[in-house]
C-alpha cells in the first residue's frame, strides 16, 4: 500500500475511471443485475435500447421512472468525496465514468466525463429541450413542444456523446497513473481508455472486488471495497 501511495503522491497528471461498482457501494443496484427489481437482465438490456423508446414507450418510461427514483433515493459514499477532496487539492486531472447517476458531481467534483450521460436529466426527443429528471417522478413525459421526454442517457443503438468522448482520450493519454474504480473493464468501447493509458505510459491501478479482463496488465491490482481503499490511500497522503 505504501507503494502505491507514493504513486498517486507524485502523480502529474492522475485520471480516475469508475464503474459500476462505484455506485453499488452507495446501495444504488446495478441495474444490469438479474435478481434485482421488476425485469430481467434481458428485459433491462432491451428496455436499454431505442427500439424501447420508439416501439414500447410506456414500458421504457416505467423502466426510467424506476432508474430515476433510485437515483433520488441513495447518495455519495465516501470515496465519492475523497475523489471530490482531490480534484480540489489539484491531484486528480479527470474523472471518466460509466455511471450515470450523478453521485461524483452531488460530491463536488466538476471535471467529470460521463461516457454513458446523465439519469439526472431528461430531454425531448423531437426538439431537444432539456428539463432536470424530477419531471419523472412528476410524471410528465411530455415536453412543452408535445414531443416525449427521455432520459439523458446513452442508449443501445446510440454512439457516445463526442465531447465525454473526446475529454476521456486526451486524460487517458495525458495521464501518468490511470486509477480503475469498480468496473469490470469489459464494455467496449469504455474498456480501451485503460488500455490506451498504458499504452501511452501511465501506471495502471485497479480496484475492484472481482477479477477484471485486465488485472493481468495492471501494475497494481486491489479486490477490495473501494470506499475503504480509498480511505486507507487518503489518510497516507
Amino acid at each position: 500500500m505504501d507503494s502505491l501511495v507514493q504513486l498517486i503522491k507524485s502523480a502529474n497528471y492522475l485520471v480516475v475511471f469508475t464503474g459500476a461498482g462505484m455506485s453499488t457501494e452507495s446501495g444504488l443496484p446495478d441495474f444490469r443485475s438479474a435478481n434485482r427489481g421488476l425485469w430481467t437482465a434481458e428485459q433491462k438490456q432491451y428496455l436499454s435500447s431505442t427500439n424501447a423508446l420508439n416501439d414500447h414507450l410506456q414500458e421504457f418510461i416505467e423502466f426510467y421512472r424506476k432508474r430515476v427514483q433510485g437515483i433520488h433515493e441513495f447518495k455519495p459514499h465516501k470515496g465519492h468525496y475523497i475523489l471530490a477532496e482531490w480534484e480540489r487539492k489539484g491531484l486528480i486531472k479527470q474523472i471518466i465514468t460509466q455511471n450515470v447517476d450523478g453521485f461524483h458531481q452531488e460530491a463536488g467534483n466538476q471535471k467529470v466525463a460521463e461516457l454513458h450521460g446523465t439519469l439526472k436529466k431528461v430531454h425531448c426527443e423531437a426538439c431537444g429541450k432539456s428539463y432536470i429528471s424530477e419531471e419523472y417522478l412528476q410524471e410528465n413525459y411530455s415536453c412543452s413542444c408535445g414531443g416525449v421526454l427521455r432520459p439523458s442517457i446513452v442508449l443501445f443503438g446510440e454512439m457516445l456523446p463526442e465531447q465525454p468522448f473526446t475529454a476521456a482520450e486526451e486524460a487517458a493519454i495525458n495521464s501518468d497513473v490511470f486509477l480503475v474504480l469498480g468496473s469490470s473493464l469489459s464494455v467496449s468501447p469504455a474498456n480501451q481508455f485503460p488500455l490506451l493509458a498504458g499504452e501511452t505510459g501511465a501506471k495502471l491501478i485497479i480496484v475492484n472486488k472481482e477479477p477484471t479482463e485486465m488485472d493481468g496488465v495492471a501494475d497494481f491490482v486491489i479486490h477490495e471495497a473501494i470506499g475503504s481503499v480509498l480511505e486507507e490511500i487518503n489518510l497516507k497522503l
